[in-house]
């Protein structure tokens, strides 16, 4: 046992060459798959090009001082600071992290993060007893080892630290396009073969939700919330034939709408009844419209003047029907492709959001259509890059395919559901061929909150994103289907009720 205890710095040494130096290869040679893990790390993300090099440099370096008798010592200092900063690192993970990644990877992937915080804390004691023995064994004290062993490890574990809380403040709040992915944040439950692949969510109720059809404009689908059964009703307007040529419909407090902004007309009737009545005719021309109430609504149009798109609300109770507010949305470039967005509407929070589809942010406006806050995407394309030409009529038309940021959105309870089609940093060039990501945004404060994988069955790409409840239901070609949210995002929704047909 003496024996055992007076070789044990030349023990822990070699165990220490051992493991770095496996670590170190292993990193190398899945290089990239390590860095990707790095940027998934709830506390390194937005380190993650720095930390992957580092790591690597100070494990080899570790190593080659291992081995040299004269800096042995000072070797096993950096071994014991390096094992106690990992070991904050699987720490800080388990009890401050708002979730925990799958496996941190390395040499032993394969054990849980429990069971490495264990394997990590058995390192630092050896390494502490490895360098008092060899101080003991040197010069028959360990006063100064003590302060020194003490000094170097809490010096680790302050970086650490410090990495911990900058990165959450840049990752949340000055992010540089470092994405989050959220542990198991949904789940399926169910999923549904539509008889085409022209089929978008038109709105709910508390039982149902409602589908339109691009095929069959005319045509209401209502699906149960389980997502096993529908039944589709064939509508019937008023007045026609108009020239139509993009009909659309929407679900809102047990009325339907139907709408063609080219025309522009808007159509009115109650669920269980087929037939709809006009409630507008050439009031305003519109490409986008949200319903607020059964007779106002918040539209994007293009202004007579300028040409430019502008946001705008449409009241039927009032004399001027038509509103415009051309300060909401900012021109970059020809004010048409530059200002294109999504316009979705919070039915908890009452507010209306418009997510810029080809630059990094998104306005919140109240019902008035009054500017409450501007906040950004993770992603860093400040400036629309889209180049148009105008015509001879007057039209604009893309001259170079776009660079496009923002392809869906959806906003439920305070949270914008953002489908992004732009890769992040350290990100598997492999799973965004197989899935479709969105990215989880506050709208009350600039925050990031996470992203998660929708992937894609058999290549199916992602259509259309819709919030009901605790649950996510996603249209993908002809497949509908329905995932539950789990606590990960819940957790952030704001308490309020929603509204209630």
């Amino acid at each position: 046992m003496k024996k055992l205890i007076k070789y044990s710095p030349e023990i822990v040494s070699y165990f220490f060459v051992l493991l770095f130096s496996y670590a170190a290869i292993s990193k190398m040679v899945d290089f990239e798959n390590f860095q990707v893990q790095i940027g998934q790390s709830p506390l390194l993300s937005a380190y993650a090009d720095d930390v992957s090099y580092a790591v690597i440099i100070t494990e080899l370096l570790i190593v080659c001082m291992l081995v040299v008798p004269k800096v042995q010592l000072i070797a096993l200092y950096a071994s014991t600071a390096l094992m106690s900063a990992f070991t904050v690192y699987i720490f800080l993970i388990l009890n401050y992290s708002d979730f925990v990644p799958c496996s941190c990877g390395g040499i032993l992937e394969k054990l849980g993060w429990t069971e490495h915080l264990i394997f990590n804390l058995i390192c630092v004691l050896l390494g502490i007893c490895a360098v008092l023995v060899e101080r003991y064994r040197e010069v028959g004290s360990l006063k100064h080892s003590v302060i020194k062993i003490l000094g170097s490890n809490l010096l680790s574990i302050g970086i650490m630290i410090v990495l911990f809380l900058s990165s959450e403040h840049i990752i949340k709040k000055e992010n540089n396009f470092t994405r989050r992915f959220l542990l198991h944040p949904t789940s399926e439950e169910n999923s549904l073969t539509l008889d085409n692949k022209d089929y978008y969510f038109g709105g709910s109720d508390r039982n149902s939700i409602y589908l339109g059809n691009r095929q069959y404009p005319l045509s209401l689908t209502k699906i149960d919330t389980t997502v096993s059964k529908f039944q589709t009703t064939y509508l019937q307007l008023d007045q026609q034939p108009l020239n139509f040529k993009n009909i659309s419909l929407k679900v809102k407090d047990s009325h339907f709408y139907i709408y063609d902004g080219t025309v522009p007309v808007i159509f009115k009737g109650s669920i269980g009844n087929n037939k709809a009545k006009t409630i507008s005719y050439q009031d305003a021309y519109f490409n986008s419209l949200v319903v607020l109430d059964s007779a106002r609504f918040a539209i994007r149009t293009q202004s007579a003047a300028t040409k430019n798109f502008v946001l705008g609300k449409l009241n039927l109770n009032n004399r001027l029907k038509l509103t415009m507010n051309s300060d909401l949305l900012e021109k970059q470039g020809d004010g048409v492709f530059d200002l294109d967005g999504i316009l979705v509407r919070d039915p908890v929070e009452k507010e209306l959001i418009y997510t810029y589809a080809y630059r990094n942010q998104f306005i919140v406006m109240d019902q008035e259509m009054k500017m409450k806050r501007k906040l950004h995407t993770i992603d860093t394309v400040k400036n629309a890059q889209v180049k148009s030409v105008e015509l001879s009529d007057g039209s604009r038309k893309m001259n170079q395919p776009p660079l496009k940021v923002n392809s869906q959105s959806f906003v439920y309870r305070g949270l914008l559901f953002n489908h992004s089609v732009l890769m992040g940093k350290n990100e598997s060039k492999n799973a965004w061929k197989k899935a479709d990501v969105i990215d989880v945004y506050r709208t009350d404060a600039q925050l990031y909150i996470g992203s998660f994988y929708i992937y894609r069955k058999n290549n199916r790409k992602l259509k259309e994103l819709y919030i009901h409840g605790q649950s996510l239901y996603v249209i993908q070609d002809d497949l509908l289907t329905k995932y539950h949210l789990s606590g990960q995002l819940t957790k952030y929704f704001t308490k309020g009720e929603a509204e209630k047909p």
